[in-house]
């Protein structure tokens, strides 16, 4: 079968850089791939050829007779006099989009919270992006081109998306820094690197998989061997057995090369080394209860965080991290409770925003005048071979702040919160506009950074690659720990939402059926109806007791954080309460069911 859409030998430049140099490439109908690479080595570039917004310098793009192409630009073209019906849905009232479960799918994950008659004017940044994203996916094409799609989305909407695109019928190249995303959706995984395009079947894990197995081939030696792609290799390997269950090519080789390689994290000494700079207490919330403005994130919630603990917070869009954040560094007073912070800490507070660097300073003196130096467990490392291990090598050491791309400056700030030698760091959203190899650098550097490390982050990967606990702000006030991680928040989410829709469903179900359908219902009064409000209410009794222990569990596993014998016991508890929990709430949607 003919692909959809060839390259043969394109060659792109700007100015004096080559970005690609006789690229010949191919994508069949069906095929999803990724596209990997640093940020400027020209994978937006290569869209662009590709979809014919650029005219290569030589070579050949053909496409097929009639192929239909979505694309989705990192900018929007949005009409600012529209309304967002007709931006996404092209005017259809209600009730023409919500008959198309598909339409109706699509609206509500990725227009959550956003009226459909709101001006696109009034928008954010956020939520133009979800509009655009929503448009391009209700559109009938054969081949959709995705920028970074992933942006402004929680991890549940970037969980729901990869299913969204996974069943799509249509052709798919994305370029994406998220790790998980790529492993999820993709079959193929395109390196753009040095003017030139390496294809390697499967997604990311694959690619890591594949790249080791190269480099073993094209060198034996030690310092090859021990680079960052053999590291993240090696957490790949000990992660989920799916991740290495995909690629067809040969494992084995690839496995050698980690047979002695360490876990990325030695978690014990870190925690012995941090509790020697630390101290016991860290900081400690205590009975805190948090409202911005009408809305009240935390009630009566307490939460300890000690020496050398790894956490990683979610929640969806506006549920409070970053304002939880805030209340950690201490920039924002709890309405009522403590906020206790240990003597010896130095904490540092990573925010979402860029406008804290001077743009006028540059590059390599504005490091060298804070500090030469930095000291870690593993001896010191030069201000400027940070800058090196960061990106920053050649003319980027002598720019200017304010030329550098929103990339670069994020990959600065972050160089300069690290030179500050913090033993506590607040990140808030660290992966915003970095890409993979930086933030592959980022994860080396705090594997052996022995402090307390609190994380805000929709890139799951990242999350689960520098953290060792996940907990979750679930919109009932309180922080709560999941043992299994982002699988269980995401289950409990859809569990929340089900049983709220059912909740909604029950009152207003007997008024909304048609008459035709009374006779097939149990009738007022019934013995059945009787029999399924009883058990309602006796169900309601037991949700509300798991629930509470749920929360008791909670709180005991964090003040009890250090003492393994225990937390293991508390844990394993939780997860039964929680298990049972799930069955109890599936029989009470059953009984409503005997009702709607």
């Amino acid at each position: 079968m003919a692909n959809l859409l060839n390259l043969e030998r394109v060659s792109k430049s700007y100015g004096v850089r080559p970005l690609l140099t006789d690229v010949s490439l191919g994508i069949a109908v069906g095929e999803r791939i990724g596209i990997v690479g640093r940020n400027g080595d020209g994978k937006t570039t290569l869209l662009e050829v590709m979809t014919g917004l650029e005219e290569p310098d030589s070579g050949r793009v053909s496409m097929t007779r009639g192929l239909h192409v979505g694309y989705l630009h990192q900018g929007d073209e949005l009409v600012d006099t529209h309304s967002v019906r007709e931006a996404v849905l092209g005017g259809m009232d209600d009730h023409e989009w919500a008959a198309d479960y598909r339409t109706r799918e699509v609206v509500e994950v990725l227009l959550a919270g956003v009226s459909l008659d709101r001006p696109v004017v009034g928008l954010s940044g956020g939520e133009r992006r979800r509009c655009s994203l929503a448009a391009l996916l209700l559109g009938d094409h054969d081949l959709i081109v995705l920028d970074e799609p992933t942006n402004h989305l929680d991890v549940e909407a970037v969980a729901w998306l990869a299913d969204h695109l996974v069943k799509r019928a249509s052709a798919m190249v994305v370029v994406t820094h998220d790790r998980w995303f790529l492993d999820e959706v993709c079959q193929w995984t395109w390196e753009v690197h040095d003017g030139v395009v390496d294809a390697y079947e499967g997604g990311y894990a694959a690619f890591v998989l594949a790249k080791a197995e190269r480099t073993r081939q094209a060198s034996a030696s030690e310092a090859r061997r021990q680079n960052l792609a053999t590291k993240e290799l090696a957490w790949l390997r000990r992660g989920a057995p799916a991740r290495t269950a995909k690629p067809k090519f040969r494992i084995e080789a690839a496995n050698a090369l980690i047979e002695d390689v360490p876990p990325p994290r030695d978690r014990l000494e870190l925690q012995k080394f941090a509790t020697q700079r630390l101290g016991k207490q860290v900081i400690d919330v205590e009975d805190v209860d948090l409202k911005r403005g009408e809305r009240s994130l935390l009630t009566h919630a307490t939460w300890r965080l000690g020496p050398g603990d790894r956490v990683g917070l979610v929640g969806v869009n506006g549920a409070g991290k970053t304002s939880v954040l805030s209340l950690l560094a201490g920039d924002l007073e709890p309405s009522a409770g403590t906020v206790k912070h240990g003597r010896t800490i130095a904490m540092r507070h990573l925010t979402q925003q860029l406008d804290d660097l001077d743009p006028d300073g540059r590059v390599l003196p504005m490091v060298e005048s804070f500090r030469r130096v930095v000291k870690t467990d593993s001896g010191e490392i030069s201000a400027t071979s940070m800058l090196e291990r960061f990106g920053f090598t050649g003319d980027k050491l002598t720019a200017r702040i304010g030329e550098l791309s929103g990339g670069e400056r994020r990959r600065f700030q972050l160089l300069m919160l690290l030179l500050e030698e913090p033993n506590v760091l607040l990140l808030d959203e660290p992966t915003n506009d970095l890409d993979i190899d930086t933030l592959n650098v980022l994860e080396d550097f705090l594997d052996s950074w022995p402090g307390t490390l609190i994380v805000v982050s929709h890139d799951r990967y990242f999350l689960e690659r520098v953290t060792d606990s996940v907990w979750a702000l679930l919109g009932d006030g309180q922080i709560s720990m999941l043992p299994r991680g982002v699988d269980e928040y995401l289950e409990r989410r859809t569990a929340s939402l089900a049983a709220a829709s059912a909740a909604a469903a029950v009152p207003a179900a007997p008024a909304a059926a048609p008459a035709a359908d009374e006779g097939s219902r149990p009738k007022s009064g019934s013995a059945e109806e009787r029999t399924a409000r009883k058990t309602m209410a006796r169900l309601d009794k037991q949700l509300a007791r798991l629930t509470k222990r749920e929360t008791e569990l909670t709180q005991q596993i964090a003040e009890h954080a250090h003492d393994y014998d225990l937390l293991a016991g508390l844990s394993a508890e939780l997860t039964t309460v929680s298990a049972e929990r799930d069955a109890v709430e599936v029989e009470w949607l059953q009984a409503a069911e005997v009702l709607s």
